[in-house]
């Protein structure tokens, strides 16, 4: 695909505004519009992103060859679906959708059209993790922290589908093993929905990663540790600071402990996410997180929530 890659943003609240801003300016994308019920919001988007402001999704259907959508939750499939059957690529913002039959009509429709079709687990995307994945070997422990101050949004979810999501997709993408067993409780603290969730998962491979996800925290924390044979590796994922450490064994002397700080070069997990996803669509390849990959790490959050349940 030679031309800009006509797309247009729908939901442009907290998140999707940013996706409106880096779109405005992405080589090889030209933002067609931005959609928001609230019609004073899209035109304030729209006017700061030079383009056009909508209210109703629909009107993007002839006019765009894909679209990124980070509207509610509870919309995503409903908003998708005609793009998808159109034959039109769609990023959906994480989790992919409300429910795993949902998931499954978006990727059947993708498959059915030949859509391109895109999860933004942004994790991914974070330099940081970049850094670190090939010295992630063999992990037997993997512990996280994702801990944020009580928002002003996604509140329709549980903690476990707005926070823990991330680090379950990109855990899960690192070991390639399967889950066998899930231990889980989370606390209804200021919603009626888990404001606050831990989760202990084995994998089939022998590892087991323990997470902690909450949104009632004073102290905004994500953090991610891998413990493996001889070596230590932490990630802190808002600072894009990575950490290794590893035992040295040397023939007649004692072992010794090396590492420190590894490089990282830094840039916006978002802006990667969507340059992926616009170079996906032109080179007619898979993006790097795909919608099996996103319905993935939603069946597996959906597992650690109805453990949750049944407590």
């Amino acid at each position: 695909m030679a031309d800009p890659v006509r797309i247009g943003v729908i939901g442009v609240g907290h998140l999707g505004r940013h996706h409106a801003r880096i779109l405005a300016t992405l080589e090889g994308a030209s933002l067609v519009g931005v959609v928001d019920i609230n019609s004073a919001r899209a035109s304030e988007i729209a006017a700061a992103s030079a383009t056009r402001a909508m209210t109703d999704y629909r009107e993007l259907l002839g006019h765009v060859e894909a679209v990124s959508i980070a509207a509610p939750t509870g919309l995503h499939h409903q908003i998708a679906l005609p793009f998808l059957e159109r034959g039109i690529a769609v990023l959906v913002e994480k989790p992919m959708t409300r429910t795993l039959a949902e998931a499954d009509a978006l990727i059947a429709a993708a498959r059915a059209s030949g859509a391109t079709l895109a999860v933004g687990q942004t994790e991914r995307y974070n330099p940081a993790v970049a850094a670190v994945m090939p010295l992630v070997t063999s992990p037997k422990f993997i512990e996280v922290h994702r801990l944020g101050v009580f928002p002003d949004r996604s509140l329709d979810i549980d903690v476990i589908f707005d926070l823990m999501i991330h680090d379950l997709d990109l855990i899960a993408s690192m070991i390639g093993s399967e889950v066998t067993s899930v231990e889980a409780v989370g606390v209804p603290v200021l919603t009626p929905k888990f404001d606050i969730a831990n989760a202990r998962l084995r994998f089939a491979s022998g590892c087991i990663a323990n997470l902690t996800a909450s949104r009632i925290s004073r102290d905004r924390v994500r953090k991610i540790r891998f413990f493996q044979p001889d070596s230590y590796i932490s990630i802190d994922y808002a600072a894009q600071e990575v950490e290794g450490w590893r035992l040295v064994r040397r023939d007649g002397n004692r072992p010794s402990i090396e590492g420190g700080p590894l490089p990282v070069q830094k840039d916006e997990p978002l802006r990667l996410e969507l340059a992926d996803f616009v170079a996906a669509v032109r080179e007619q390849r898979p993006p790097l997180v795909t919608g099996d990959a996103g319905r993935a790490a939603l069946e597996l959050a959906t597992r650690i929530a109805e453990k949750m349940e049944s407590v």
